[in-house]
C-alpha cells in the first residue's frame, strides 16, 4: 500500500495523498489558528475548518442527511456540510480539504437530475450566505452575482429595468445562478437567448487547494499548464467536437471556446464543468431586454410527432419560445387547450409576430393568448412538467435519468418516433415533452430501480438510447448536465481522443483530483449508488421516495393562491422545507446517517414546524403529503411513551370540549382559560372560549322539520359545536332560504383531525369508526362548514379505515358549504351584498377541497375581490404549541395579515377556517372574520327587515 494517512468515516474513508498539494507553508495559520497540514481525522477535520472559516461547519447527521440526494436518483454520504460566507472561506475550505485529500462538491438548490450536486466528502452549501446580488448596471446590462443567488431574485431585480436573464430553466424560483453556470442551463427561453454559457462574461474561480482565478476571454487567469493543453490538441478541438448544435451540454461540451478563432472565452469553457474543476464565488452574467408584452401561440397539432416536425418551421419567425408537449402529460388540461393530441407553445413578442407564426405553422388549431394571467396558467403546465410526468397517467411513477436528451431540431420527430418505439421495445413509458424548438426532450420514465432485474433493464436501455441520441447527431445531456447518470456513456458520444482531452482539461483544473469525483471523467457506474436501494420495501418508504426533490418546496416568494411550503418561506432553511423533511425521513428509513430511527430526534425537529397545511399535497408537482408523513411519523415517534401535552390538550380538543358543554361549564372554562396559563401551550396564546350553548344544543331547541326537496347532512364538526355555533345558525338559515332541508347526525360524530394532527392514528380509527356508525347509510350530500374537517373526511377517512366500505361513501358524500349550494340549489340567488372582501383560503380547502365553488357564490353575491393564499400560521394546535409562536405569527405576516391591511375600509373579511378567524382576531387589529355562511345570513336577515319595513 503506498504512504499516506488514512481518514475514517461514516460515509467513507479518505486518504491523505503523499502529494497533497500544500495551501501554505506549514504552520501558517488564518483566524483560528488551526493547522492546515496534518489533518488526521474527521474530529480534526472538523476543528481545523471551524477554526479557518467563518461560515458555518456541520458534520451533524441532519445536515449530512439533508444533502444526500439531489433532484436525481443517485444519493451519496457527505462526510460534512460546509455553508462559507464568502470567496475567502471558500478558499479556505479547499485549502483545508485538499490538504486533508478529502472531495469537495459545491452545491446550489440541489435541482440538478444527474446527481452531480451530491458527494462524499465536503458539500459546500452556497445557498445560505453567498446569496447576494452585488451589482446590476442596467446601461451596460449586465449583473454581477453570488452563486448562491436564487435566479428569480436576479430577475425581479432585472425587471424595473426592462430586463431580465435568458436563460429560464423551470426551476427558476429556487435554482441558483452558481448551479445554472455548473451545469449550463437553459430554459425555455434559450431559442432567442441562448444557454447559461451565453450569457456569462466573466468567472471568479476557486479552485482545489484554494488558488483564485479570475476568468473572462483570453488567457489572463487561466490555470497553468491549460494554454499549452490547447495548443497541442487544436486538431482534436476543431475535429472531434464538430457539428456541435446549440444544446451539446454533455461533458465539457464548451472546451472548443477556447480555440483561438473563437475568442479563448475561458469562462464560457467552465460553464458546464459540473463543479468538477472549482468553485464558482462570483460571476458576471449578461441581461437582456424583456418584451414588455409577449404574446402565446398555442398550437394544436394531431400528435407529438407532427408538433416535432413542425417546430424547427417556427424557427425563422424568431419565436422566444418553442416549448411542446403531449396529450399523456397535459391530462385534463387539454381542455384548455386548442384542439388536437400534441401542442406547441411559442411566446412571440408582439401580437403581430405571433399572428404571422399562426398563418404559417400548419397547425390543427391554434389559439392567441394576451392576457397575463392566462399565459401564467398555461405555463404552469409546462413548469410543473418536471413532477407531474413522475406520475404516469395509470398512477404509477416515472423517474429521471434521461431527462434531457437533445438532437438538432430538424431531427426531433425522427428521433422521438424511434425513442417511442425503443421505450415499447424495453417494456417503459414516459411522456416526453420540453424545448422542441431547440430539439430538447424532458422525459420521466417508469425504470424500475429496485430490482436487479429493473436496474439491469435500466442499464440496458441507457446505453441503447446513448446509441440512439448519436446516431442523431445529438447531445447525451441538452441542459442539465451529465452527472453520474450519463457520464459513463460519454465516449459513445465524443470518441477517445475527446474523452483523453477532457480528462487533461479536468487534471489542468483539479490536479488532485479532489472536486466533485465521479462526474464527466473517470466516472462512477451509472447504476450504481441509486437511492432506492437502502429504503425498506415497505409503503411508507415509497411514500417518501416519491420526493423526486425539483425543490418548488423552496420558492421563498408566495406564489399566489400557493401555500406550500409556509414554514421554509419564514425560515429559510432547507429542513424546514417539503424536500428537506422528505430527505430526513428517507435517511432515516435507510438508517446510515440518521440512525434512531422512528424515534429520531433530527427527524422530529424538523417535522415540529410542519404546520400540516397540506399545501405540498397540491402545490408539490409529484404530491408529496408531508401532512400524513408526519401524523405516520408522530405515530410511532411517541408509541409507548408519555407524548408532549399539547397532543392531549388540544390533541384531545373534541374531548375537553364535550366534557365542558356536559358539565355546563363553559362560563368558567373560558374565564379560566383567559386568566391562566394552559399546561403544555404557549402563555402568548389565549385558549378561544368555549361557546355557552353549544350548536346541536341550540338546534334541539329552536330547530324546525326539515323541508325542501332535498335534505342535506349537516355536519356538527368540534369548531362548529363547540366554539362557533353561530356559524352553524348561519348555515342552517342559508341553506333553509335556499330550500334545503336540513338535518343532523343521529348522533355524536368526528372526523378525527385532532387526533391525526398529534399522531394518534389509532384514536383516530376508533373515532371514525363509531362516527361511521352513528351516521349508518348516508343517503344524500353532507355539509361540512370547516374546511379541515372536510378536508379529513374526504381524504384520511378512506386512507384509514381502507377496508370499511362506508369511509369511501362518506367520503363521496362530503361537500362543502358552497358546494351544496351550487350543486342541490342552483337555481336560488344569494344576497346581494356589493361588498369588497379580504381574508383568505383555508389551506386545507385550497390543497384537498377547491375553492371554485365559493368563488362563484362569492360573485353571485356581489363580493368583490380574492382571498389571499398561503397559510394563516395558527393551523389548529401548531400556533398554540410551545416554540411556534413566532413562525406561527411570520406565517401570517407573509400574505394574509398584509392582505388585510391593504383591503378597503369597507371590506368584509372572510375566513371559513376557525384557525384562519382565531389568527385574524388575535393578530388582525381588531378587524373580525366571519364564514361565507354568516355573511349570506346577514344579508338575508337585512333583506327580510328591509321588505318588513
Amino acid at each position: 500500500m503506498s504512504a499516506g494517512i488514512w481518514i475514517s468515516a461514516t460515509s467513507g474513508a479518505y486518504r491523505v495523498p503523499d502529494t497533497a498539494p500544500e495551501a501554505r507553508p506549514p504552520g501558517e495559520t488564518r483566524r483560528g489558528g488551526g493547522r492546515v497540514d496534518g489533518v488526521t481525522a474527521p474530529g480534526e477535520l472538523e476543528r481545523t475548518l471551524r477554526a479557518e472559516l467563518r461560515g458555518d461547519v456541520d458534520f451533524g447527521a441532519a445536515a449530512r442527511a439533508l444533502v444526500t440526494m439531489d433532484a436525481s436518483n443517485y444519493r451519496r454520504v457527505p462526510l460534512a456540510v460546509v455553508a462559507p460566507r464568502d470567496a475567502e472561506d471558500v478558499a479556505a475550505a479547499l485549502r483545508v480539504c485538499a490538504a486533508a485529500g478529502v472531495p469537495v462538491v459545491p452545491r446550489g438548490g440541489g435541482t440538478s437530475i444527474a446527481g452531480q450536486a451530491t458527494g462524499t466528502g465536503v458539500v459546500l452549501d452556497l445557498t445560505r450566505h453567498m446569496n447576494a446580488l452585488v451589482a446590476l448596471d442596467p446601461a451596460a446590462r449586465t449583473a454581477v452575482v453570488q452563486p448562491g443567488l436564487v435566479l428569480d431574485r436576479l430577475r425581479e431585480a432585472a425587471r424595473p429595468h426592462g430586463l431580465t436573464f435568458g436563460p429560464d430553466p423551470s426551476t427558476r424560483s429556487r435554482c441558483t445562478l452558481g448551479g445554472m453556470i455548473g451545469n449550463n442551463a437553459c430554459g425555455a427561453h434559450s431559442v432567442a437567448w441562448g444557454t447559461t454559457a451565453d450569457n456569462v462574461t466573466e468567472l471568479a474561480v476557486t479552485a482545489y487547494g484554494g488558488t483564485s482565478h479570475r476568468i473572462a476571454e483570453g488567457w489572463t487567469g487561466a490555470p497553468q499548464g491549460l494554454r499549452e493543453l490547447v495548443s497541442q490538441n487544436l486538431a482534436v478541438l476543431r475535429t472531434g467536437m464538430a457539428g456541435g448544435f446549440s444544446r451539446r451540454i454533455s461533458g465539457y461540451g464548451g472546451l472548443d471556446a477556447l480555440l483561438p478563432e473563437r475568442g479563448v472565452r475561458l469562462a464560457r469553457a467552465f460553464c458546464g464543468s459540473e463543479g468538477t474543476l472549482g468553485v464558482v464565488t462570483e460571476a458576471v452574467v449578461r441581461l437582456v431586454e424583456a418584451p414588455p408584452a409577449p404574446v402565446l401561440a398555442v398550437l394544436g397539432y394531431a400528435d407529438e410527432s407532427a408538433a416535432a416536425d413542425a417546430a424547427a418551421g417556427l424557427l425563422p419567425h424568431r419565436p422566444l419560445t418553442v416549448e411542446g408537449m403531449a396529450r399523456d402529460l397535459v391530462g385534463a388540461a387539454a381542455h384548455d387547450l386548442p384542439r388536437g393530441g400534441a401542442w406547441l407553445f411559442a411566446e412571440m413578442r408582439d401580437e403581430g409576430a405571433a399572428q404571422a407564426l399562426v398563418r404559417a405553422a400548419d397547425a390543427v388549431d391554434a389559439a392567441l393568448v394576451t392576457d397575463p394571467a392566462g399565459q401564467r396558467a398555461l405555463w404552469r403546465i409546462r413548469e410543473d412538467a418536471a413532477g407531474t410526468a413522475t406520475r404516469l397517467p395509470t398512477g404509477e411513477m416515472a423517474w429521471p435519468g434521461w431527462e434531457d436528451c437533445a438532437v438538432p431540431p430538424a431531427r426531433l420527430g425522427a428521433y422521438l418516433r424511434e425513442f417511442r418505439a425503443l421505450l415499447a421495445e424495453h417494456g417503459l413509458r414516459g411522456s416526453p415533452y420540453g424545448h422542441f424548438g431547440e430539439g430538447c426532450v424532458h422525459v420521466r420514465i417508469d425504470f424500475d430501480l429496485v430490482t436487479a432485474a429493473g436496474v439491469a433493464r435500466f442499464r440496458a436501455f441507457s446505453s441503447a438510447l446513448a446509441d440512439l441520441v448519436v446516431s442523431h447527431g445529438g447531445s447525451l445531456s441538452g441542459e442539465h448536465g451529465d452527472g453520474q447518470a450519463r457520464a459513463e456513456l460519454l465516449p459513445r458520444m465524443y470518441g477517445p481522443q475527446v474523452m483523453e482531452l477532457f480528462g487533461a482539461y479536468k487534471d489542468v483544473w483539479d490536479p488532485a483530483g479532489g472536486m466533485n469525483p465521479g462526474m464527466l471523467v473517470r466516472p462512477a457506474r451509472l447504476d450504481e449508488g441509486l437511492r432506492f436501494a437502502v429504503l425498506p420495501a415497505t409503503p411508507f418508504a415509497g411514500e417518501v421516495a416519491r420526493c423526486v426533490g425539483v425543490a418548488k418546496c423552496r420558492g421563498t416568494e408566495p406564489a399566489g393562491a400557493e401555500v406550500m411550503c409556509p414554514s421554509y418561506r419564514v425560515t429559510g432553511e432547507e429542513r424546514h422545507s417539503t424536500r428537506g423533511r422528505a430527505r430526513l425521513l428517507h435517511e432515516m428509513l435507510a438508517g446510515e446517517i440518521v440512525t434512531d430511527g422512528w424515534r429520531s430526534e433530527e427527524v422530529a425537529q424538523a417535522l415540529d414546524l410542519c404546520l400540516a397545511c397540506k399545501g405540498c399535497r397540491s402545490d408539490c408537482p409529484v404530491g408529496v403529503d408531508m401532512a400524513t408523513y408526519k401524523s405516520q411519523f408522530l405515530e410511532r415517534h411517541w408509541a409507548g411513551r408519555i407524548r408532549p401535552l399539547s397532543h392531549y390538550t388540544l390533541g384531545g380538543l373534541p374531548q375537553w370540549l364535550r366534557l365542558i358543554a356536559a358539565l355546563r361549564a363553559a362560563g368558567p372554562a373560558g374565564a379560566v382559560a383567559r386568566r391562566l396559563p394552559v399546561p403544555g401551550l404557549d402563555r402568548r396564546r389565549a385558549l378561544p372560549p368555549p361557546a355557552r350553548e353549544p350548536f346541536t344544543r341550540w338546534w334541539r331547541r329552536a330547530r324546525t322539520p326539515p323541508r325542501g326537496p332535498a335534505a342535506v347532512t349537516l355536519w356538527p364538526d368540534t369548531f362548529t359545536e363547540h366554539l362557533s355555533p353561530g356559524t352553524g345558525r348561519a348555515a342552517v338559515r342559508v341553506l333553509e332560504a335556499a330550500g334545503l332541508g336540513v338535518s343532523l347526525p343521529p348522533g355524536r360524530v368526528c372526523c378525527g383531525l385532532t387526533y391525526l394532527s398529534t399522531g394518534r392514528r389509532e384514536r383516530a380509527r376508533k373515532v371514525l369508526t363509531r362516527t361511521l356508525d352513528t351516521l349508518g347509510e348516508v343517503g344524500g350530500p353532507v355539509v361540512v362548514l370547516e374546511p379541515s374537517c372536510a378536508a379529513a373526511l374526504r381524504t384520511d377517512l378512506p386512507a384509514l379505515l381502507p377496508g370499511d366500505p362506508r369511509a369511501p361513501r362518506l367520503a363521496a358524500a362530503v361537500r362543502t358549504f358552497a358546494e351544496t349550494l351550487e350543486e342541490y340549489a342552483p337555481q336560488w340567488r344569494p344576497p346581494r351584498l356589493d361588498r369588497p372582501v379580504a381574508g383568505q383560503t383555508h389551506c386545507h380547502q385550497h390543497a384537498v377541497l377547491g375553492d371554485a365553488a365559493d368563488r362563484r357564490l362569492r360573485e353571485r353575491a356581489g363580493l368583490t375581490g380574492g382571498l389571499s393564499g398561503g397559510c394563516c400560521g395558527l393551523a389548529g394546535d401548531f400556533g398554540f404549541e410551545p416554540g411556534h409562536y413566532e413562525v406561527s405569527v411570520a406565517c401570517a405576516e407573509e400574505q394574509l395579515l398584509p392582505a388585510l391591511r391593504a383591503a378597503p375600509a369597507q371590506a368584509l373579511f372572510l375566513a371559513d377556517g376557525f384557525s384562519c378567524r382565531t389568527q385574524i382576531a388575535e393578530l388582525g387589529g381588531g378587524r373580525r372574520a366571519r364564514h361565507l355562511a354568516e355573511v349570506l345570513a346577514e344579508g338575508l336577515e337585512r333583506g327580510a327587515l328591509a321588505e318588513g319595513l
